[in-house]
């Protein structure tokens, strides 16, 4: 018997909805149906962010550092990437501060990618369209097309690792919390950045220390993201199909939350053993191994 030579089964969130109404002895029929279903979907995703790190959704962040004065040093950057859309940028310089001469909104810059667009710190305020900006060290002004949008890093769950590069050589930063941050005595003391902050805040943030000595070193980290939103009926999952069939028992259990509370501790134990399983799937597979300290070894 010939097999189907294909390997690319998928859901859409229609699919998954009709199939998680069906292991609750229930038909999806009315829009109101799909629509909380969807929204039982989300609440799953949010759900799932606390459960471990999924390896599907880790990414590496690449940002160039800045160096000012140790007065005005940048040391704060997003923990992710803010574009902002300008009518030009050659004149502004990496580190300067921006103002937006309607709104008053500031910011700082930390690359040029483009002639045309900058990247920035988190705007303390919200630019308006059209309005002027100005660079507090070079005086150059230049029009914002529109607010930069914060969605990029509000999506950051967690940094994982980061290093520092210089001249092609990667050095490991090691995380600290928030109390060791604070009592760092010269939080302006510049060098080769040695540690980093990660503040879970709504907008999160990276705070460096060292101080950046140059312009020219890059901070690489791997964060862990959030997984999409399902917003219409015909959106795909954003998870690999591995988790199809526990995401359909996930929800499937929220259904039965709503629609049949006599089905919940059979739906939850389902979920619970997919779970279960897929969590202990998402992993990497390498070895690993132990090494005693050199002061732990005793020659006798």
């Amino acid at each position: 018997m010939a097999t189907s030579g294909s390997s690319d089964f998928n859901l859409n969130a229609a699919e998954i909805i009709e199939e998680a109404y069906e292991r609750c002895g229930l038909e999806l029929r009315t829009g109101y149906d799909s629509q909380t279903a969807r929204r039982s979907l989300n609440l799953l995703f949010a759900d799932w962010a606390n459960l471990g790190v999924h390896l599907w959704k880790v990414e590496q962040v690449t940002q160039t550092l800045a160096r000012l004065s140790s007065s005005s040093a940048i040391a704060t950057y997003p923990a992710g990437t803010i574009t902002a859309t300008v009518g030009a940028s050659g004149s502004l310089s990496v580190g300067e501060t921006i103002t937006g001469g309607t709104s008053g909104t500031t910011a700082s810059v930390i690359t040029k990618p483009t002639s045309t667009t900058i990247t920035i710190t988190i705007p303390t305020g919200s630019f308006t369209a059209g309005e002027t900006i100005t660079g507090s060290s070079s005086s150059a002004s230049t029009t914002i097309s529109a607010d930069p949008s914060l969605v990029d890093v509000q999506s950051s769950i967690d940094i994982l690792s980061a290093v520092i590069r210089r001249s092609g050589v990667d050095q490991q930063i090691t995380p600290i919390g928030q109390a060791e941050y604070l009592h760092i005595p010269n939080k302006t003391t510049q060098g080769r950045a040695s540690q980093f902050f990660f503040d879970r805040q709504i907008t999160p943030t990276i705070t460096i220390w060292q101080v950046p000595e140059n312009s020219t070193d890059q901070l690489i980290y791997d964060r862990f993201i959030r997984i999409q939103d399902v917003d219409s009926a015909i959106d795909n999952a954003d998870i690999p199909f591995r988790f199809l069939n526990c995401l359909v028992s996930g929800l499937a259990y929220q259904i039965g939350l709503k629609k049949a509370p006599q089905l919940v501790p059979m739906l939850k134990a389902v979920y619970d053993e997919n779970l279960f399983n897929v969590l202990l799937e998402d992993r990497e597979k390498v070895s690993y191994s132990l090494t005693p300290a050199a002061s732990y070894l005793k020659v006798t």
